[in-house]
């Protein structure tokens, strides 16, 4: 099978059911917080990169349905990451009056989106059993703590005293 497939679920989850859900939301979720240090504005930018090649890169890949221990452990890996991504979304699409997403998977996590990115892309990695994939993944994952950095100070100007509160109740990622 080739591993695009396994793409569809999450593209269909991030770009249809999110904005289905609530379109407000589905404008927040792709709005880029201000990156102020050339450090923030570089891994943005690789973030970025990697992001489209970890979303162009399966194209050229297969995945082999061998039902070994390794394509079992991919394939949990990448369900939980798709599940995860569906219960953010979800809570994503119903903020609290002032916009802020606190409630469902978010009260066990600020990032529960970027987790659920990691896991699915880390999924498809095993499964497709691709060490350059492999290395994309950890770029990206390495570089989306910037850009988390960035959205969570981008938050405490916006949401203020409630965010600031939301960030000692609810850990960055787990």
């Amino acid at each position: 099978m080739n591993a695009f497939i396994l793409m569809l679920p999450f593209f269909f989850i991030r770009l249809i059911v999110l904005p289905a859900r609530n379109r407000k939301a589905s404008g927040r979720a792709a709005e880029s917080a201000p990156m102020y240090t050339d450090g923030e504005k570089f891994a943005g930018n690789i973030y970025q990169l990697t992001s489209v090649a970890i979303f162009i890169y399966p194209v050229f890949m297969r995945v082999e349905f061998d039902f070994s221990w390794m394509f079992w452990v991919g394939a949990v890996i990448y369900v939980l990451g798709i599940v995860l991504l569906g219960a953010s979304v979800i809570a994503f699409a119903a903020p609290d009056e002032q916009g802020l997403a606190t409630g469902g998977v978010y009260k066990f996590s600020r990032n529960p989106m970027y987790i659920s990115y990691f896991l699915t892309y880390l999924g498809i990695t095993v499964l497709t059993k691709s060490p350059l994939l492999f290395s994309l993944v950890v770029v990206n994952q390495l570089t989306a703590h910037w850009v988390i950095l960035a959205e969570e100070r981008m938050c405490q100007h916006e949401f203020g005293d409630k965010y600031t509160e939301y960030m000692k109740r609810v850990r960055r990622y787990i």
